[in-house]
């Protein structure tokens, strides 16, 4: 099952060494699970997306610098998300804020060669009263 991601859902990046939660304004005013619902245009760099840790790809250049300072060893440096584009492929037919709704079925590419994921869509899973 498909679900709506929401303020607060867990991502992970492939070349990152640790989860983050996504950062949801509301600037969308459209709430689930009591939370600001999430469109495929939430992908600013720290502002939607923060940090996954250490990132230990030699695409990064701080990795790259690093890892050459170290004499080729790989030298893993704090990560600073570099995500220019949107969520690859939203909700088809569910719009939010004229875009797209994110589902957690998309991912985000980073600009180092990190693939971002959604493995928790931040909705609660019981019923609130």
């Amino acid at each position: 099952m498909v679900m709506q991601v929401c303020n607060g859902a867990t991502l992970m990046c492939s070349c990152g060494s640790a989860p983050s939660a996504l950062i949801v304004l509301p600037a969308n005013k459209v709430l689930t699970s009591y939370q600001p619902a999430a469109n495929i245009m939430d992908h600013k760099p720290v502002v939607n997306i923060p940090t996954f840790g250490l990132c230990n790809t030699l695409s990064n250049p701080a990795v790259a610098a690093a890892t050459s300072a170290a004499s080729g060893v790989l030298t893993p440096m704090p990560c600073v998300p570099m995500t220019t584009s949107p969520w690859i492929s939203g909700a088809a037919t569910v719009m939010l804020g004229y875009q797209p709704a994110l589902n957690d079925s998309s991912t985000l590419m980073c600009n180092w060669a990190g693939s971002i994921s959604i493995k928790v869509a931040g909705q609660a899973t019981h019923k609130v009263p």
